[in-house]
């Protein structure tokens, strides 16, 4: 035992000699070894599963820094325990489909650092790597979704959901995901990081999610909270909340490939209360704060309008995934409350849809003051407001099937109008952010001196953003300026996986 507390003495004193020396800035601040139990038991070998689709890991286990190979299911059991090191690298195998998933009362520690960063990605080679090379992350935990046990998207055996909205699944820091989300089926991929019921007991910041062939980040129930999100290049939706979920999201980056949209059509926000759009409890009611979206418009010179269908080109990967439309940067439908405040959104073919779908009162809901989009800035869309899925028209429907071409979309108007915060930049070049075109080799999506995004004040005032876990910051989006000091994604993301050489 006194052997055991001076190793715990130890490590608690290299933290404290570690924070004094090293910046106090929200991305230096993770330790540069996460605390490991020391009853964890090093991993054998450098594959992690079998390739079957029932591989279990169960008891408590380390993954020490370096390159291992996924292959197949593997699923960390109630009561069990994966940490895996900084720096690793885990390349999930195409041929079974891959994919890692934390079932309920499992945890799964993946700390890395600014630095060295954990990724998960592709094991094809550099320069031959596509969407849905592998399956995909999945995190599944025993808080509130509007169903009840739910088995989660893409054929895993798990279900999820449960009454502890305080439910712990681990940590999840600094990490990258690329080229994730295998169809098993028609509608039935894996995302890029899947969260099922995950409770707020859970840790999730600095997490980047490229090139995925489903969602990048989806969330079905749950009350788990994030911090610093990239969504880069995906197929189908950046951010899809879904099935009651309630966490709350500061500092998150959309940024669109123009040339790769799916078939459902795409969008940046896509918000369920569930599928069958009823008014079941909990609602949809996640809290978004300084979101920037970068959509397709302005990006290549062949992108010009509402009708132009996509060309995924090098990155398509023919694996029964269809390409097809961009939409809008925020759908939210079928009953669901959610609340986007202090956001800027550019170069989407619709900026908001409300809409009223399935039989759903979201319209309601918006005008009554139960959905919530404040302070957000659009910038080049091509029409304001659209009320009907896959139509690109600013027409009044309050069905989300009937339209009345004498009347403009409620969506426009809700949005025109939401307590007069809101504002429509006729050009994305009216942002003055630094390069937001993420077809070049060095974008920047931070705002310039002078941007209308910077400088603000009364950016919280809503009592949905009071409570101390939001930092009350003056701008709008997810950077404050252009500079260095100002980009949280500096060190650990990375916008071109495709050609690095792990």
């Amino acid at each position: 035992m006194k052997k055991m507390l001076t190793k715990i003495n130890l490590v608690a004193a290299m933290m404290v000699m570690l924070a004094l020396v090293t910046s106090c800035s929200k991305d230096d601040d993770s330790p540069v070894n996460p605390i490991v139990p020391g009853d964890a038991i090093a991993w054998n070998g450098t594959a992690i599963g079998d390739g079957s689709n029932a591989f279990e890991v169960k008891g408590k286990y380390v993954i020490k820094k370096g390159v291992y190979s996924l292959k197949g299911w593997v699923y960390v059991t109630s009561g069990s325990e994966l940490y895996i090191e900084p720096g690793t690298i885990i390349k999930g195998d195409k041929a079974t489909k891959a994919s890692l998933i934390v079932e309920p009362g499992g945890k799964l520690f993946a700390e890395g650092t600014q630095t060295q960063p954990i990724v998960f990605t592709s094991a094809q080679a550099p320069g031959s790597r596509k969407p849905g090379d592998w399956g995909g992350l999945v995190i599944l935990g025993k808080a509130k979704n509007n169903i009840g046990q739910m088995t989660i998207e893409g054929g895993l055996r798990t279900q999820h959901g449960g009454t502890d909205d305080n439910d712990n699944s681990g940590k999840l820091r600094y990490v990258r995901i690329e080229f994730a989300g295998y169809p098993f089926a028609t509608d039935q991929e894996i995302n890029g990081l899947t969260l099922g019921s995950v409770g707020r007991g859970t840790t999730i910041d600095h997490v980047q999610v490229s090139y995925s062939n489903d969602d990048s980040f989806e969330w079905f129930g749950g009350s788990v909270n994030a911090k610093y999100l990239v969504a880069y290049h995906g197929w189908d939706d950046d951010f899809d909340t879904d099935n009651g979920f309630s966490g709350k999201m500061q500092y998150m980056l959309s940024v669109r490939n123009p040339k790769i949209a799916d078939k459902s059509v795409s969008n940046c926000f896509e918000s369920d209360n569930n599928a069958s759009g009823t008014a079941a409890e909990p609602f949809t009611s996640a809290v978004f704060s300084n979101v920037t979206i970068i959509g397709p418009i302005g990006q290549a010179a062949d992108f010009a309008n509402t009708t132009t269908y996509i060309n995924g080109g090098s990155v398509n990967p023919n694996n029964g995934s269809a390409l097809g439309q961009f939409q809008a940067a925020m759908q939210i439908r079928r009953n669901s409350r959610l609340n986007i405040f202090n956001t800027v959104a550019a170069g989407y073919p619709v900026g908001i849809m409300v809409e009223n779908d399935k039989g759903s009162a979201t319209q309601a809901a918006a005008t009554a003051g139960n959905l919530t989009v404040q302070n957000v800035v659009f910038a080049g869309m091509t029409i304001l407001g659209s009320d009907k899925n896959k139509t690109w028209l600013d027409q009044l429907s309050t069905d989300g099937t009937n339209l009345d071409a004498t009347k403009p979309s409620f969506s426009n108007g809700y949005f025109s109008r939401a307590g007069g915060s809101n504002s429509n930049l006729a050009a994305i070049a009216d942002m003055k952010m630094k390069q937001p075109n993420s077809m070049v080799a060095s974008p920047n999506f931070g705002p310039m001196a002078g941007s209308p995004l910077v400088g603000k004040s009364n950016l919280f005032t809503s009592a949905l953003l009071q409570d101390a876990w939001f930092d009350k910051v003056d701008f709008i989006g997810a950077f404050k300026s252009d500079a260095d000091a100002d980009n949280w994604s500096k060190g650990w993301t990375n916008f071109d996986p495709q050609n690095t050489v792990y």
